[in-house]
């Protein structure tokens, strides 16, 4: 007894008809016939009533028929099992980040995966978050982590690390710096500094502005948060920063609440389902990393 051979039963018990349950296993139907007599051979029973146009099962098939399906499903169990750990001892793994990334529990991440599974190679790549959420939906990144406005990407799972407002920052000789709180029209006559379009950051402080018909002056921008918080301190434009970002810059800068952008900015890791093995164990060591 063979698995093809239960395989092509099952087939034909559930079309009922040789000629689809051919076409179903992509071989021809005297093949199918031919395995299905051989199998009726081995068990000494007729499985099938061939005497009307619609096949049935006999009493025997009956019988047969989740015991059949059983084995069928223990097989593949098997075969994913064994492909499972061959994809930890020799696998590849394509994790994205957002460009300018600092976050360092996800090297912590990938340090403790790699020593758990030295044999997958590992791929790290920087884009801008609209690319890393297309690329994770189309397979070619495992795993991303990526900047997002009020809302994980419809279609990915997610794990959220940071979920925060936006701030201005500004040098302390500015003239907001005594502020504290502003609006966005406060910030139209100067010069902003920010992240890249395709960013979270940037796509949460676009749709705001957006929404009310501003348009600021974008005059520089940066992917990394040192960056931005430099340019800002040397006086050439607002900084537009997270709130825990510009809070590692209070001795050069000062963070203004902006009360009229109320959509937060996420920092989150994604990934598409079903997830392979190794995308599955990483997303673990994510997990208690960033715990």
């Amino acid at each position: 007894m063979e698995l093809r051979q239960l395989e092509y039963f099952v087939a034909v018990a559930e079309e009922r008809n040789f000629t689809r349950a051919a076409e179903r296993v992509h071989i021809s139907q005297s093949g199918v016939s031919a395995q299905i007599r051989q199998l009726e051979r081995e068990l000494g029973a007729d499985l099938f009533d061939r005497s009307a146009r619609v096949v049935t099962l006999t009493v025997a098939g009956k019988a047969a028929l989740e015991h059949a399906r059983a084995a069928l499903a223990a097989a593949d169990a098997v075969s994913q099992a064994v492909g499972e750990v061959a994809d930890l001892i020799r696998g590849t793994l394509t994790v994205g980040m957002v460009v300018g990334c600092t976050v360092t529990p996800l090297f912590d991440a990938l340090a403790t995966f790699h020593r758990a599974h030295p044999g997958v190679e590992i791929s790290l790549l920087e884009d801008n978050s609209a690319q890393l959420v297309h690329a994770v939906r189309g397979g070619t990144v495992d795993l991303a982590l990526i900047g997002a406005a009020g809302a994980i990407p419809e279609g990915l799972d997610a794990l959220t690390i940071i979920d925060e407002r936006l701030v201005a920052a500004v040098p302390n000789g500015h003239p907001l710096a005594r502020s504290r709180r502003i609006t966005l029209r406060d910030l139209v006559p100067h010069p902003i500094v920010c992240m890249p379009v395709g960013t979270g950051l940037r796509t949460v402080f676009d749709q705001a502005c957006a929404t009310q018909g501003l348009h600021p002056s974008i005059a520089l921008q940066a992917g990394a948060a040192d960056a931005i918080a430099d340019l800002a301190a040397r006086g050439l434009g607002i900084a537009i920063l997270s709130d825990s970002m510009a809070a590692h810059y209070r001795d050069r800068l000062v963070a203004l609440t902006i009360t009229d952008v109320t959509t937060p900015a996420l920092l989150a890791l994604i990934w598409r389902n079903p997830r392979g093995p190794a995308t599955r164990e990483l997303v673990a060591h994510c997990r208690r990393a960033f715990a």
